[in-house]
């Protein structure tokens, strides 16, 4: 009695804790119902499995029992041929896409194609027409910030670089890496579809669920090579959001590049003058030691003349300014790079005349036969 009371007790508890899905329905005219259900009860009614409906952040397309599953990021959609489901648990701001713009495409509103097309292509097209629109909006956001960074640092006005704005950009460039791995799984995810056949197939839902569109899509309308122009259409859309980033990428790092050779610049100047100011410090310390000579407490009869501090003194001055006149123009012969080797050519008139030297001694006559052995050996 007591095991069958903690099991009583726990499946209660289970049942309490189980998550319940905020589930948005809508039909093929574009009528919309909202329910609360737990997801035992969701994924029994719908024939899924309970990890079909875990929620995950990488974009996945998988089919299950006439069922297609979409994983957008913070976005499940579940697609039936009668219905979509769209379980927004999580209370995300998705108000004005799921009631104004959802249903009137899933209505056929606005279709560029003459024949009508199944509920799940127009399903399934919505929700990649919103998530090529998501990343496109990231990008047209993250684009602006970063081309006005990189101008202000890459600036010839500004002799320093401000580290506020070396902060923006690395955090842009994280936003953007963000995105390019967004772009990446996108791209992955409808490419894997469209390798393999049997896939495009299974999610044509409506061609094996109703023989009419099956005779219907045999004597005309092949259903999976419109979904592989569906698919490629989007697959295109991305890989131009995934250049447009590639090229932004490549814009950031010549920006550091050139960053990091102004900073370099900088370094040198302060290098060079360091080893200038080094370098006279040791032309004036050299001569110096005069001074400390003539400064020793020993008796000359040069201290008696005024004259010989003065000429002691300008010695020194000169001697100082000499030598280090000599270092710094051995420092400048060290650091100028050095030229390319000359090659050695010979005057044009020089050629000209080797060559028509050249060509009378092979046409010459040497004797009979001798035309004929010219044309051979050339």
């Amino acid at each position: 009695m007591h095991r069958f009371r903690t099991s009583d007790v726990s499946q209660a508890t289970l049942a309490s804790v189980a998550p319940v899905f905020t589930v948005t329905k809508f039909d093929k005219d574009g009528n919309v119902t909202s329910f609360e259900k737990k997801k035992t009860d969701l994924y029994q009614e719908l024939g899924l499995q309970a990890r079909d409906l875990r929620f995950q952040h990488v974009m996945s397309i998988t089919t299950r029992n006439n069922r297609i599953i979409m994983r957008m990021e913070y976005l499940k959609a579940v697609i039936t041929p009668e219905c979509l489901l769209i379980l927004d648990y999580r209370n995300l701001n998705l108000e004005q896409w799921l009631f104004r713009e959802l249903p009137s495409q899933l209505a056929g509103e606005g279709q560029l194609v003459t024949y009508p097309l199944p509920f799940e292509f127009r399903a399934i097209e919505a929700l990649l027409q919103y998530w090529i629109s998501t990343l496109q909006g990231k990008l047209s956001v993250l684009q602006p910030l970063i081309l006005e960074t990189l101008e202000a640092l890459v600036d010839p006005k500004h002799s320093s670089v401000d580290r506020s704005k070396l902060h923006i950009l690395l955090q842009n460039g994280k936003s953007l890496s963000e995105l390019e791995t967004d772009i990446k799984i996108f791209k992955e995810s409808i490419l894997e579809i469209l390798d393999e056949e049997e896939r495009l197939e299974e999610l044509c839902l409506t061609k094996w669920s109703d023989p009419q569109v099956f005779e219907k899509s045999s004597a005309g309308i092949d259903h999976a090579e419109e979904m592989e122009l569906l698919l490629e259409n989007y697959y295109r859309l991305a890989e131009d959001l995934s250049n447009a980033a590639r090229e932004l990428r490549a814009l950031i790092d010549d920006s550091q590049s050139i960053i990091f050779i102004n900073l370099d610049s900088h370094r040198n100047v302060m290098m060079r003058l360091n080893l200038q100011l080094t370098m006279g410090t040791f032309s004036l310390s050299l001569f110096g030691l005069m001074g400390v000579a003539f400064g020793m407490n020993l008796e000359s009869s040069l201290e008696e003349d005024h004259r010989v501090f003065w000429l002691i003194t300008g010695i020194m001055f000169m001697g100082s300014g000499l030598i280090w006149r000599r270092l710094l123009s051995f420092l400048g012969r060290q650091l100028e790079a050095p030229l390319p080797p000359v090659m050695a050519s010979l005057p044009k008139k020089t050629l000209q005349a080797d060559r028509s030297m050249e060509m009378k001694h092979s046409f010459r006559p040497d004797g009979p036969g001798s035309s004929r052995s010219v044309l051979t050996t050339r």
